[in-house]
């Protein structure tokens, strides 16, 4: 996968000169709102790219610096690969700064350079102090000992050693390779006349070209690539880390909101309910309670909810496995960064990382289900995809379904399977392997399939087997898909401890235990459906003429099974011997007279009540002997 472009995004007070310390490296003015401009502040986010003397482009993001706006900022800086710290010397750390700061690193931001603004305003002696004092305030951080680099954007001093000092970053920069489905959080949508719906915003992964469906989430709306522009210049393809503009086909504007993701068909799952990591910024006034409301952002999404913890409340400073019901539902996949501010006053308290954005509700009561998220959290590619095969149980994971709870893709998704399925871990349902069952669930059903059948051998000793859908529903009573139910019988019969007979399985080794005093009563009940030839019991008449009804059921079906009954509908058999001489009667007549009303039939038989001839008819239809025209019958073929 080819490297993303990196994004570099501005960070720090109100009136600390990010903008026009952009403008001045790059020539771009990221103000673009008349607001903006009568203003002299930066409202919503702004985009530039700045060409390094190595050749190098690299995007930049100009975040507001007004506490008002900080959710823009945070929008700004998801997907940001390293941070350019904007101080002014002539102010120094001021609230924003510290909030910016807090944010990035919530954010997994690692890198940055730290650039003292207004170098011109002071003296020198000043400058150092200044210097010192940023210097102290960042150990502990990201940034500590990162440079720290003066500059004057009115005249242009330590511009050149900024952009050496970014130029040495990018050297150390870990080349970053991105995997999974298209994303775009989208920040911005307009319409241009001519052209239509319009979305902006930074890919933060996959590929996407013109012509191409997408969909946008959480509301799950098809449309197709109509038109991308990277940077402000054409192209056919969006790539990771880019500044993007989409066209968009076939959906009007108002359909579409800032932090809504651009995606591909089945890309994401949104969901109301996300396990998390959380840190709570020791820097908080309070501690974070059970189901305190928070403002909680992700992407370039803002929604309420609340913050679900195992215990009551939650210390400043302290980490801890949490979940967060949301209002309305987000698409995210695990490993994206969030951050959440109170509710009131707004401020950031604290962030981390999502874990499962599919989880199911953990209750308070059974702490095993909380430390279980240490798994997602610092689990093995292998012990996560294991975790979310048991997690589904019976169902199994399709390949897609893997990938939405895993993030992984690919070569890398390919080669954790295969470990797994060589460590006889994992099973696949089909032989495409397009379905994923974890073998402890798989071992588990297997021992209650014979457990069950062995039960049903000792409570039924006179049956043949158990009716297959009489097993499957007992093992699997709320499962749609059957893959998993054949696989299973597949496997028992292979190794020799199911023997499957049509439509019955029995244990391999399983035999009838017929007593003489059954035998004797098999008898019977064969003689009593032969003497009365067309005019059979019911079964519930049978029932009647015997004692034990459960032992005549048995002995009934087995009589079928043997061939010595047919049964018809309705609770009503005939003997083999009975139902010989109708077939060749009805025969016999076809072919003399070529169609058969019901009123033939019941001469032919007797005067038979419709009540047996009914079934009789329908029975040899069935059978593919006759086939029914209007109210006459003939012969098939």
């Amino acid at each position: 996968m080819a490297a993303k472009t990196v994004i570099l995004g501005t960070a720090g007070h109100i009136d600390h000169g990010k903008t026009s310390l952009i403008r001045a490296l790059t020539g771009i003015d990221t103000d673009r709102l008349k607001e903006e401009k009568s203003r002299g502040i930066t409202i919503e986010l702004g985009f530039a790219h700045l060409d390094l003397p190595s050749g190098q482009r690299i995007g930049i993001v100009d975040v507001p610096g007004h506490e008002r706006f900080v959710k823009h900022m945070v929008a700004g800086a998801t997907g940001m690969d390293m941070v350019l710290l904007v101080i002014a010397a002539d102010e120094g750390i001021m609230p924003q700064t510290r909030e910016h700061l807090a944010i990035c690193e919530l954010l997994g931001v690692k890198r940055g350079v730290i650039c003292l603004t207004k170098k011109d305003m002071v003296e020198p002696e000043w400058l150092e102090l200044v210097k010192e004092d940023v210097a102290l305030a960042m150990q502990g951080t990201f940034l500590e000992g990162a440079g720290i680099i003066p500059v004057s954007s009115l005249s242009g001093e330590g511009l050149d050693d900024l952009k050496a000092g970014i130029q040495r970053l990018l050297n150390d920069l870990p080349v970053s390779t991105t995997s999974g489905p298209y994303r775009l959080p989208i920040d911005r949508v307009f319409t241009i006349k001519g052209f239509g719906t319009v979305v902006t915003g930074t890919t933060v992964s996959g590929h996407i070209r013109v012509g191409e469906e997408a969909m946008l989430y959480p509301k799950g709306i098809s449309t197709r690539i109509r038109g991308i522009q990277n940077h402000g210049q054409e192209a056919q393809e969006a790539v990771p880390g880019l500044r993007t503009a989409i066209n968009l086909q076939g959906v009007q504007v108002d359909q579409i909101e800032r932090g809504d993701v651009l995606s591909v068909p089945d890309g994401l799952r949104p969901s109301f309910l996300l396990d998390i990591q959380l840190y709570h910024l020791a820097t908080a006034e309070r501690p974070l309670k059970h189901r305190a409301p928070v403002r909680f952002h992700t992407g370039t999404a803002e929604v309420m909810g609340r913050v679900l913890l195992q215990q009551d409340e939650l210390a400043p400073g302290e980490h801890t496995y949490a979940q967060i019901k949301l209002e309305r539902p987000v698409a995210v996949l695990p490993g994206d960064r969030y951050i959440i501010r109170s509710y009131s006053p707004v401020i950031t308290i604290g962030g981390g990382g999502i874990l499962n954005p599919l989880p199911r509700r953990r209750r308070r009561s059974r702490p095993e289900l909380w430390n279980e998220m240490a798994v997602l959290d610092k689990g093995t590619p292998s012990e996560r995809i294991l975790y979310h095969l048991k997690q589904a149980d019976q169902r199994g994971l399709s390949l897609a379904e893997i990938s939405l709870r895993t993030a992984l893709y690919g070569k890398t998704l390919e080669r954790e399977l295969q470990n797994l399925l060589g460590q006889n871990k994992a099973i696949k349902l089909d032989s495409e392997g397009q379905r994923i069952l974890s073998a402890e669930v798989y071992e588990k059903k297997r021992s209650q399939a014979l457990n069950f059948l062995k039960q049903y051998h000792l409570e039924a000793p006179l049956s043949p087997g158990m009716p297959k859908e009489e097993l499957r529903s007992r093992l699997f009573p709320i499962l749609e898909d059957n893959r998993f139910f054949q696989r299973l019988l597949a496997d028992l019969v292979k190794a020799d401890e199911l023997t499957q007979d049509k439509d019955l399985v029995r244990l391999a080794g399983h035999r009838l235990n017929m007593q003489e005093k059954d035998r004797d009563i098999q008898s019977r009940i064969a003689e009593i459906y032969l003497k009365a030839g067309m005019t059979p019991p019911s079964k519930t008449e049978l029932f009647a003429m015997f004692e034990d009804k459960t032992l005549v059921s048995s002995l009934l079906n087995l009589l079928v099974r043997e061939g010595v009954l047919v049964y018809l509908k309705d609770d009503l058999y005939l003997h083999t011997a009975v139902l010989a001489q109708i077939r060749s009667m009805v025969v016999n007549f076809l072919k003399q007279h070529g169609e058969m009303g019901i009123n033939d039939f019941r001469d032919l038989a007797g005067g038979l009540s419709r009540k047996y001839m009914v079934p009789i008819l329908e029975y040899l239809d069935n059978q593919k002997l006759t086939m029914r025209i209007g109210d006459k019958r003939r012969l098939r073929g």
